[in-house]
């Protein structure tokens, strides 16, 4: 046999093992979710209120968060009709770290542990740089990144003392690579995408796995909640359509599948959508040329001059933005089917 194809088949044996070992190692930390307490923030609508569906259908006792009451009330409502057997809603603005603790508090006192917490709440300014304040960037890193950080840091010694627990950060893949025009958004998943694979590194030892999910945009009607500055039309409407065509976005029932696989498996990360896994390989690879190419969209996409305020997607003039604030999937919605 020649060196090349013993350099070959060396490859591949090598590659089956490795392969082999890991599906093992996954089979060995795979759990279920019945019975399991889950905490999930940003619940009352979107992906979080399908995440909570989805653990509820897998037999989980809920515990939601979210900072409007009223939707939060009408989620745990909807949730309990569909037939979960366990739901508490825990009004909760993630910025503040007091109320996070008070979040982790009413779920020990009602079920004496938490097993998994999915930090899941997160806004979004879209437009350029020159729009932007510090404000939007403090907005920003305050609910995306330091409310993770709040929830975790209060469910962690509870997890550590019974050195067993499941910790899902939802990242985005703008936690891999830069995105025009969300320069806010981006800044606080690059570092929530730090504290994630970090945090992992340091808690694992005590029987705790966190995951980071990085999916593309999503079909959650996100695009009606996002704050809006700029040429406030054409910005929303690029938004809108990235977050509402199919082939373009990932449905979030397919993100929610793919976060609980990863979760229940005790996976690190998880890339999800066709963009996500492309185009973070991409730039990982190929850095310079990917940086390159984003800059060219950038330089394609509207200008504006000077800070501005920020108007509410669902509240942007004209008949093009009013078409695309009613195209949020029904799902996004308490009340409607999953």
């Amino acid at each position: 046999m020649k060196t090349r194809d013993k350099v070959l088949l060396g490859t591949v044996a090598g590659v089956g093992l490795a392969w082999g070992a890991r599906q093992l190692l996954r089979a060995r930390r795979r759990i279920t979710l019945d019975d399991k307490v889950v905490v999930v923030t940003g619940a009352s609508t979107g992906h979080g209120l399908i995440v909570a569906r989805q653990a509820a259908e897998g037999g989980a006792r809920l515990v939601l968060a979210a900072r409007d009451e009223a939707t939060l009330r009408a989620a745990e409502a909807d949730l309990i009709a569909h037939g979960a057997r366990d739901v508490l809603a825990v009004p909760t603005d993630v910025a503040d770290p007091d109320q996070c603790n008070r979040l982790i508090d009413h779920a020990i006192r009602r079920h004496g542990r938490v097993d998994i917490l999915v930090n899941n709440a997160g806004i979004i300014q879209v437009g350029p740089v020159e729009t932007m304040t510090i404000e939007d960037f403090r907005a920003a890193l305050a609910t995306n990144f330091w409310g993770a950080v709040y929830c975790t840091l209060a469910v962690l010694p509870h997890m550590q003392a019974r050195r067993f627990g499941r910790i899902a950060n939802v990242v985005s893949v703008g936690g891999k690579m830069p995105v025009p025009h969300l320069l806010p958004y981006t800044s606080s998943k690059f570092a929530l995408a730090g504290f994630t694979k970090g945090l992992r590194t340091e808690v694992a030892k005590d029987g705790i796995l966190v995951t980071g999910i990085y999916p593309s945009t999503m079909r959650t009607g996100g695009h009606a909640h996002a704050w809006i500055k700029g040429r406030a039309e054409a910005e929303y409407a690029m938004f809108a359509l990235s977050d509402t065509i199919p082939g373009v976005s990932a449905s979030a029932e397919h993100v929610a599948r793919a976060l609980w696989r990863a979760v229940l498996d005790g996976d690190p990360e998880v890339n999800v959508g066709w963009q996500a896994n492309l185009r973070a390989p991409l730039d990982a690879l190929f850095p310079s040329w990917s940086a390159e190419t984003l800059a060219l969209l950038g330089a394609a996409l509207p200008r504006a001059s000077g800070p501005m305020p920020a108007i509410r997607g669902e509240h942007v003039p004209g008949r093009v933005a009013e078409w695309l604030t009613r195209q949020v999937p029904a799902p996004a919605r308490p009340g409607t089917s999953g």
